[in-house]
């Protein structure tokens, strides 16, 4: 494979994972590549970085998918592209130095096994580099022999399994706290040794998968969505805490942009008699025209929110990003439910810490049940019987849920006396729309009295905050 294949099938797996790289954008990159006195691959990294990425969610990706395309070694040596480079330069391709040398697998070798983890031990304590580390264990104790056609024989679980580098934690805690006399700081820097290891040795286990499948079928399998485009209900706790550090910086922005919006909109409609009578002075022409006063357009909103475990993560974000915007609308409440309802307006005041804000609310949302089972109707009823005020003509309504109501009452009629006391009513859904009408889902019900709007991702949920407000 060519270095210009290679771009080709790099650039349409970053459009696959939802980077938006247009054809000028490619062939920027092309030529940055060229432009550059020397080409190391950290280099190439750089170059192509620079002209393709746009923000900084899509740049775990972006390496992700580099390294699929451009492996630091092929096999069990060292591999450079240098022919590859010298070709895109118009000169002659030098001889690649691809050396490999014939896997040897000791999976089943206990000494073999114990005489590696004295060596990664070893490394783990004085801070030394782990990549020919991982592979050297990626290529003795990962190897699954036996394995059907079509499938890897390659497996990063199986070499983390056989190695059990966290099952030297303990030791090498108790070693590094004799130099440094603080033993949660010397587990914590051992954690994240640890971890460098692990992750290198998943790396290599994908770059070898990708030899033998391809690096576009690995791609398209082990690539993850950016934080932006990644599912509520599918995020794994390192990504949600990556999202809920993308909150803020996305309500500061959206707020900002709310704002010009709503400057840029405050004139109201034509007045039509007063721009005529200005025009006498300039001869009938009407140079500058007159509005008539506009009429405050910010509504109330009322926020109904699903905290069961299955869309805790979507509540999350929901609540969160309405509580940074709360300044766009006149009024916020906010209530939370199981199959109980329960308000936490109180918790959105002025000044109060966001991180501490939802934390209070995630230890409260056990008040929200009473039996442990999501039951939308009672929820509707119960919020009709005791919090009627709350929905007035000025109010825009808010359901926030997966309308799985475990096959109970559904109190449509209680809903569509709701909706039509309220201004505007939405629901929001995280589940993609062909999983609305499956098992308990009572999407097709609901969606019949109120507007249903799939919110799956932090774009979604923007989209949607900004169409509101």
């Amino acid at each position: 494979m060519t270095l210009l294949d290679r771009q080709i099938g790099f650039v349409e797996e970053l459009r696959r994972a939802g980077m938006p790289v247009s054809l000028s954008e490619d062939l920027d990159a092309v030529r940055a590549v060229t432009c550059l006195p020397t080409l190391t691959r950290e280099e190439l990294r750089a170059a192509l970085a620079t002209t393709l990425v746009k923000r900084q969610v899509h740049r775990a990706n972006f390496d992700l998918i580099f390294d699929l395309f451009y492996p630091a070694v092929i096999g069990d040596g060292v591999a450079s592209f240098a022919g590859e480079f010298d070709a895109l330069r118009g000169g002659s391709p030098g001889q690649s130095d691809k050396v490999t040398s014939k896997p040897v697998t000791f999976a089943d070798d206990p000494q073999a096994l114990t005489d590696f983890r004295a060596r990664l031990e070893a490394a783990l304590a004085n801070n030394n580099p782990l990549n020919n580390l991982a592979r050297e264990g990626v290529g003795r104790f990962g190897q699954m022999r036996g394995r059907g056609a079509g499938m890897s024989n390659w497996s990063a679980y199986s070499a983390l399994h056989r190695i059990n580098a966290a099952g030297l934690i303990d030791k090498l805690v108790a070693g590094l706290a004799q130099d440094t006399d603080n033993e949660p700081m010397a587990r914590q820097e051992i954690t994240r040794r640890v971890t460098r290891f692990t992750n290198a040795v998943e790396a290599d286990a994908r770059r070898r998968v990708a030899e033998d499948k391809g690096a576009a079928h690995m791609a398209q399998h082990s690539v993850r969505p950016s934080i932006d485009r990644l599912d509520f209900t599918s995020a794994r706790k390192a990504e949600v805490e990556q999202m809920r550090r993308e909150i803020l910086p996305l309500a500061r922005r959206l707020a900002t942009r709310l704002s010009k919006e709503h400057h840029a909109k405050r004139k109201g409609a034509l007045d039509f008699r007063r721009t005529v009578r200005a025009s006498m002075q300039t001869g009938g022409v009407p140079i500058t025209t007159h509005h008539k006063p506009k009429r405050p357009g910010r509504t109330e909103l009322v926020i109904l929110c699903d905290v069961s475990g299955s869309v805790a993560n979507f509540a999350s974000f929901t609540l969160m990003l309405t509580y940074a915007l709360r300044e766009q609308f006149t009024r916020v409440r906010a209530f939370t439910f199981v199959d109980d309802i329960t308000e936490v307006t109180q918790h959105f005041t002025t000044g109060a810490d966001l991180a501490d804000t939802m934390a209070t609310l995630a230890a409260s949302a056990a008040q929200a049940s009473l039996w442990g089972r999501t039951n939308y109707g009672r929820a509707l009823t119960r919020f009709a019987e005791e919090f009627s005020d709350a929905v007035t003509p000025r109010t825009s309504l808010l359901i926030l849920g997966d309308a799985r109501s475990n096959y109970s009452d559904l109190a449509i009629p209680t809903l569509k006396q709701l909706a039509y006391d309220a201004k505007h009513t939405w629901w929001l859904n995280p589940e993609h729309p062909r999983s609305w009408n499956t098992g308990d889902s009572a999407a097709r019900e609901y969606s019949a009295v109120v507007p249903m709007v799939e919110c799956r991702n932090l774009r979604q949920l923007t989209e949607f905050i900004h169409d509101i407000c």
